[in-house]
């Protein structure tokens, strides 16, 4: 195998590894991004619950200034 053959060789091994390890990151900023999104949904419905919580105990304890003041 000529000297140029053996370059071609090993960038062409180069490029197909490379190529899997862009894949392989690909899926697994795929997997993360699914992972951000659940979190988004959980904390959107947490938000939600609390401020819901949060009404429901401002309208069983209204704030008042206590008689002394």
């Amino acid at each position: 195998m000529s000297d140029m053959e053996s370059r071609i060789v090993r960038l062409e091994e180069t490029v197909a590894h490379q190529a899997k390890t862009i894949e392989e990151l690909s899926d697994q900023l795929a997997e993360q991004w699914k992972a951000v999104e659940q979190t988004r949904a959980k904390l959107d419905q947490l938000t939600e619950r609390f401020l819901s919580l949060e009404e429901q105990s401002r309208e069983a304890n209204p704030v008042t200034r206590p008689p002394h003041y």
